[in-house]
């Protein structure tokens, strides 16, 4: 059962968030897009920070046979709160309680469930990381759809600034997690979607897959770019934070045609319920 159960964890890796959110914001809400992508920025901060401040182990610690290596390879840093429980809970959890639609929700809730037991049945967390990763991630979901994080007037980049700023006093050996994490919440601050979602299949299908090459191309290009300067965290945060605007304003601008700008006010609502 190992590859199903591996299947199901990988859908809690980063790359699926991006693709996700990406879509979300690109096709469906702009605004909820982007105050998830603050609220979510935030939870994998909090996350990180709880993971090596209480720096408590996970089952495989003591006996490493528990857990098959592929499983251990899904597993970094310390055990609580789970990290991939809590950030699909405030993507999918986000996403359903901003559309409120029925059949969305259960898929989220199934998807949740899914990934929340895989790491219980792979053996890297303990049932005390998921509950807790369970618990917080709700909490960022509601804060996704609660929240107001208006950046009008010089906070729009002060804020962003003193984040990118933090990472520039980080030392090199600090776990990624922090660094990634501010470079998402410098991004998603500063972000400003003012385009309208696409309207037709068609322009879907161009804007979905068209944008999502390019936040991609940003993303893998950046990082092939920085491979050679060493392991700095603002370059990481750069790059995060780079690849958020890529998906706000950089996608929105080479594909004009297909996302129209839409007057300030229209292009920040959330999608209808």
């Amino acid at each position: 059962m190992d590859p199903f159960w591996l299947a199901i964890t990988n859908l809690g890796r980063d790359e699926v968030f991006i693709v996700a959110l990406t879509l979300y914001t690109l096709l469906v809400s702009p605004r909820g897009g982007r105050d998830l992508g603050v609220a979510f920025a935030l939870s994998y901060l909090v996350n990180t920070a709880l993971k090596y401040g209480l720096n408590l182990p996970r089952p495989f610690t003591a006996d490493p046979a528990l857990a098959s290596e592929a499983a251990r390879a899904t597993a970094g840093g310390p055990g609580l709160p789970s990290g991939h429980t809590q950030m699909s809970t405030v993507l999918w959890g986000g996403i359903a309680a901003q559309l409120r639609r029925r059949a969305f929700t259960l898929f989220a809730v199934v998807l949740i469930t899914l990934i929340t037991l895989s790491r219980l049945v792979l053996n890297v967390h303990f049932p005390s990381d998921v509950i807790v990763g369970l618990l917080l991630g709700v909490t960022f979901a509601l804060l996704g759809v609660r929240g107001r994080f208006d950046n009008l007037g010089a906070g729009r980049w002060l804020i962003p600034l003193a984040v990118l700023g933090l990472c520039l006093v980080l030392p090199a050996s600090t776990p990624r997690e922090y660094s990634a994490g501010l470079g998402l919440l410098a991004g998603y601050w500063a972000g400003r979607p003012e385009f309208a979602p696409p309207r037709d299949l068609t322009g879907r299908v161009i804007v979905g897959v068209g944008g999502l090459a390019l936040v991609f191309a940003v993303f893998l290009g950046l990082g092939a770019l920085t491979a050679g300067l060493g392991d700095a965290p603002i370059l990481r945060a750069l790059r995060y934070a780079a690849v958020v605007l890529a998906a706000l304003h950089l996608v929105p601008g080479l594909l004009r045609r297909w996302l129209p700008s839409a007057p300030a006010a229209h292009a920040l609502e959330r999608a209808p319920a």
